[in-house]
C-alpha cells in the first residue's frame, strides 16, 4: 500500500464515525420528522400530505404565543448569562493563575457533573416554602411564614442561567485567551478610561466568543424542557412543553413533529438575525472562539 493510499484509508477511518454520528443521529431522524409532520390525518389510519399541521399552530393565537414567549424568556436568559459570564471569563482568561484558572473551571462545571433532573430538585429544595431559603428568612426575621419561591418565572430564569453558564464562558474565555495585553495598555495610555477600554477594545475583540455563547446559550435554552417544568410548574408557559403535550398527551405525533420543526426554524431565524445586527458570520465565530 503506498503512503498515498494509507492517508486516504487514515482519514476515511476518521471520518467514518462523524458521518454516521450525523447521518444516523441528525439528518435521518430529522428526516422521518419532516416527513412526519406533513402527514395529514383524514380518517382513523388515513393520511395524506399536506401543511395543516403547520397551518394549525398558526391558527391558535395561543401556540404562537407560548412561542413568543419563550423565545423572549430565552434571549433573556442569553442576556443574564453573558452578564454574569463575562466578568468571570475575563478574570479566567486574563487575570487568574493557572492553578485559580483550573479550580474555577472545575467550578463552572460541577452543574454538569449531575443531570438536569437532580439540578432541578437542587433549586426545589431551595425554593419551596419549606426549602432553605424560605427556612434562613424567618429564622432571620426577614418573613413572618413560608416563603415560596417556585413556580414563577424568576425560578425558571435563575434554573436556567445556572445550567447554561458554562457554554457562555468557554467560547468567551477561548476568544479573550487571544487578545494581546498590549492592547489594553494602549488604550489606557491615549487616556481612556476603564469604560472606555472595555467599550472600545475588549468587547469588540470578544464579540465572536459573546456571539458563539450567545447562539449555545439561546438553542440549549429554547428547547429545555425539564428545568421549565419543574421549577415553573403548570404556570410555565414553554413551547417544548407544547411539542411534549402533543406527542405524549394527545398522541398526536403529526402535529408535535410539525411544531419541533416550527421551533428549530423560529430559533434559527433568531440566530440569523443575531448575527445580521452584530456583523457576524458563523463561519468566523466558530473559528475564533
Amino acid at each position: 500500500m503506498s503512503q498515498r493510499d494509507a492517508r486516504r484509508l487514515s482519514l476515511i477511518l476518521l471520518f467514518t464515525p462523524f458521518a454516521l454520528w450525523i447521518v444516523l443521529l441528525i439528518l435521518l431522524p430529522h428526516i422521518g420528522m419532516g416527513v412526519l409532520s406533513l402527514r395529514e390525518k383524514i380518517a382513523p389510519r388515513q393520511y395524506e400530505f399536506g401543511f395543516a399541521n403547520y397551518v394549525e399552530f398558526f391558527q391558535e393565537p395561543i401556540y404562537w404565543h407560548i412561542m413568543a414567549r419563550t423565545a423572549v424568556m430565552s434571549l433573556l436568559v442569553t442576556a443574564l448569562a453573558l452578564i454574569v459570564g463575562f466578568p468571570v471569563a475575563y478574570y479566567i482568561a486574563k487575570i487568574a493563575g493557572p492553578r485559580t484558572r483550573g479550580a474555577m473551571f472545575m467550578f463552572c462545571l460541577i452543574p454538569l457533573w449531575v443531570s438536569d433532573l437532580i439540578r432541578a430538585f437542587g433549586w426545589i429544595l431551595l425554593l419551596r416554602e419549606t426549602g432553605v431559603i424560605s427556612g434562613l428568612l424567618q429564622w432571620s426575621g426577614l418573613a413572618a411564614g413560608p416563603v415560596e419561591m417556585l413556580y414563577n418565572d424568576a425560578a425558571v430564569i435563575v434554573g436556567l442561567v445556572y445550567t447554561v453558564m458554562l457554554f457562555m464562558i468557554v467560547p468567551l474565555t477561548s476568544t479573550l485567551e487571544g487578545m494581546d495585553d498590549a492592547m489594553v495598555e494602549a488604550g489606557y495610555n491615549l487616556g481612556g478610561n476603564g469604560f472606555t477600554v472595555l467599550r472600545r477594545i475588549i468587547i469588540p475583540y470578544a464579540m465572536p466568543g459573546i456571539v458563539s455563547g450567545s447562539i449555545i446559550v439561546f438553542m440549549l435554552t429554547a428547547g429545555s424542557y425539564l428545568t421549565p417544568v419543574l421549577l415553573g410548574g403548570k404556570y410555565s408557559s414553554w413551547f417544548t412543553q407544547t411539542i411534549y403535550d402533543q406527542f405524549i398527551t394527545r398522541y398526536n405525533w403529526e402535529s408535535g413533529a410539525a411544531f419541533g420543526f416550527l421551533l428549530l426554524f423560529f430559533t434559527s431565524l433568531v440566530v440569523w438575525l443575531g448575527l445580521k445586527l452584530t456583523g457576524q458570520s458563523l463561519t468566523s465565530t466558530v473559528a475564533r472562539s
